[in-house]
């Protein structure tokens, strides 16, 4: 139990269990604010706001100096409206400022202070929330249900460092340095596309299935439910050791050495993730530097990039609405593997020399005396020594057999290709051309339908296939609309009878 207005402890951010990657995305957001934030995503009921409130109580103290309403340095040289701060500071807890879901513009970047506005008719600048969250954390729940307009503005003053304000006649810029962390559920909407590039590291929570992991959860809150003080007693001195690890690792920050070869990794990493922009690219860097502090190293390693990217990558990448989050780890661990690319020695030019490298125009020979191929149907050019012309000299004119000559070997020949063999017209589905009569010799006309030819006969296969497929065609007269140049028949043939006349002459045609 706790006295009469004595403040309830925090739970302990070191009592979390199975909150491995969520406490190690804070952990590094807090040691370089220039990540840009974190976004907490995962379902309700998963420690996301327990976890936020418990970082502000294992951060170091601040040195602030006095009477500076935005909490600056007084060691750093900064662009403060009160300063400059020559005095002496004084020391403060690191501050963990909640910004509800309904706060307006004014209240997040400041306004006008109405009170001396009125009173004193001077018009001053009270300040809002960023600069309250100045050097500490800025903790909004349920960002995806925040004004977009809002949650541009704190992403800017998270990427940029500094908030500036120009209304109701106040002109201001104010530092703004904060460690931005939203926690939403995705059941609940998602964020833009452009709001979500913005947040440096995104982390996705999910609720253990081990038995013995979930008991332990339980367990541990009863237990901080039943006595706060207690149960944070019990956790005191691993507070205050990871206390001590941020305050070095942060320290060790600008000793981390992110040479070139390993930033050629970050980037070959990024490039193979398809990834929009290079926000993907410095964010990683930064994190990769931040994770080797975070572990005692000076150099980053290829475990500090995996880690980065694990959080700096998933939520960057172009996926389809149903695709899982996160990454491919396979994809990264090939990409992490590969050899990064050396320069050539001495300089940007190759091996072999300026002449093999290729041109606009195509690759060059190293040999002087090569000539390029003609192109495919045109005889080589000549190759044999040429005779030097003299100005003064006329060029000498060809004769008729000798230009002759030279434009049917300038011209390309046509290559044919041979045609494949006609089919019969019974395959082909064309009709069979007509065979001439035996009157065809004759040139008298003649009125009247003219008898046709015999066809040769079939042979037993086909007129059998022919009369079980093919039905028979009834013959109908075609009129013709020219004169008849038909020829009279042989008096051996008898004529058909005589049909009226007519002014269009009717044949009996197929």
């Amino acid at each position: 139990m706790t006295a009469l207005g004595q403040r309830t402890p925090t739970y302990p951010f070191t009592a979390l269990v199975g909150a491995d990657e969520l406490t190690t995305a804070l952990l590094l957001s807090a040691i370089s604010p220039e990540i840009g934030g974190v976004l907490v995503r995962g379902e309700k009921g998963t420690a996301k706001s327990t976890a936020v409130r418990a970082l502000a109580a294992v951060l170091p103290e601040q040195h602030v100096a006095l009477g500076c309403r935005f909490g600056c340095d007084p060691d750093r040289a900064e662009d403060c409206p009160d300063g400059p701060h020559d005095g002496p500071g004084t020391t403060r807890p690191a501050r963990l400022v909640e910004l509800p879901v309904g706060a307006t513009e004014d209240r997040v970047v400041g306004s006008l202070d109405l009170r001396r506005a009125l009173g004193e008719g001077e018009a001053a600048y009270q300040p809002g929330l960023l600069a309250e969250a100045h050097r500490g954390i800025l903790y909004v729940d349920e960002v995806n249900l925040l004004h977009d307009h809002l949650v541009d503005v704190l992403l800017d003053a998270a990427a940029m460092g500094r908030n500036t304000v120009e209304r109701d006649g106040v002109s201001i810029s104010h530092p703004a340095r904060i460690t931005l962390v939203g926690t939403m559920n995705p059941e609940e909407g998602e964020l833009r596309p452009q709001l979500l590039d913005r947040f440096g590291l995104t982390v996705h929570v999910a609720a253990s299935r081990d038995p013995r992991e979930r008991a332990e959860v339980v367990r541990r809150r009863l237990a901080a439910d039943s006595d706060p003080v207690g149960f944070a007693a019990g956790y005191e001195r691993s507070e205050a050791e990871l206390t001590e690890r941020i305050a070095a690792a942060r320290a060790g920050v600008r000793e981390v050495v992110l040479d070139e070869r390993t930033l050629r990794t970050v980037a070959r990493v990024c490039a193979g993730f398809d990834v929009d922009g290079l926000r993907a690219d410095i964010v990683t860097a930064r994190t990769a530097v931040a994770h080797a502090a975070w572990h005692g190293r000076t150099h980053v390693t290829r475990e500090d990039i995996r880690a980065a990217a694990l959080l700096a990558l998933p939520h960057r990448r172009r996926r389809s609405p149903f695709d899982a989050p996160g990454l491919d780890e396979d994809l990264l661990d090939r990409l992490l593997d590969e050899e990064p690319e050396d320069d050539p020695p001495g300089g940007d030019e190759p091996e072999d020399g300026p002449t093999s490298r290729p041109t606009a125009a195509g690759p060059t020979s190293s040999s002087a005396t090569a000539t390029a191929e003609p192109p495919a149907g045109r005889p080589p050019p000549p190759t044999g020594p040429t005779t030097p012309r003299r100005p003064g000299v006329p060029t000498p004119l060809l004769t008729r057999a000798s230009r002759t000559t030279a434009v049917r070997t300038s011209r390309p020949q046509r290559q044919t290709t041979p045609r494949p063999p006609a089919l019969p017209p019974h395959l082909s589905g064309r009709r069979a051309p007509r065979r001439p009569t035996a009157h065809a010799a004759s040139s008298s006309p003649v009125s009247g339908p003219v008898p046709r030819a015999a066809a040769p006969p079939l042979s037993p296969r086909a007129a059998g296939s022919s009369a079980r497929t093919r039905p028979a065609r009834s013959r109908r007269a075609r009129r013709c609309t020219s004169p008849p140049r038909c020829a009279p028949p042989p008096h051996d043939v008898p004529l058909a009878p005589a049909r009226p006349a007519s002014p269009v002459t009717t044949c009996a045609t197929p």
